[in-house]
């Protein structure tokens, strides 16, 4: 593994997604457009500052962030909520808390090789989505 994550990412498979959206109370509709998308990630990292961004022909999402630096975030168009977001270093995996009222919320994300893997959690339910670097 590797601590740089910065490039383009495509997605290539995203296991468990609709479960994760359920616990994060996302409507039918919208659970149901959002697993057919196909998402981009482009990450621009300068150390600990990332900027982020994450596109689909549906929603698009930026956070920027520094690691080990607590914000709060708007995740305006995925659930629409306000949390308090911490991520920090776990080995060479970034490893995100946000606090807010759903539990055990947040993510991990690192790089193998030309694969970024990102597990996304809610309550008890984990998506894991690959992306391959372009």
């Amino acid at each position: 593994m590797t601590k740089d994550q910065s490039g383009t990412w495509e997605m290539e498979s995203n296991t468990n997604f609709d479960g994760y959206m359920k616990a994060l109370d996302i409507d039918f509709a919208t659970r149901k457009i959002a697993l057919h998308l196909t998402q981009t990630k482009i990450i621009e990292q300068n150390g600990d500052c990332f900027k982020t961004k994450t596109n689909s022909t549906f929603r698009n999402y930026d956070v920027d962030f520094t690691v080990g630096v607590e914000f709060d975030e708007y995740t305006k168009g995925l659930d629409n909520r306000h949390v308090k977001t911490l991520v920090t270093w776990d080995g060479d995996a970034l490893l995100c808390v946000q606090k807010g009222e759903k539990a055990n919320r947040g993510w991990r994300q690192w790089v193998e090789g030309d694969k970024l893997h990102l597990e996304l959690t809610c309550g008890d339910q984990v998506c894991h989505q690959v992306f391959k670097k372009k």
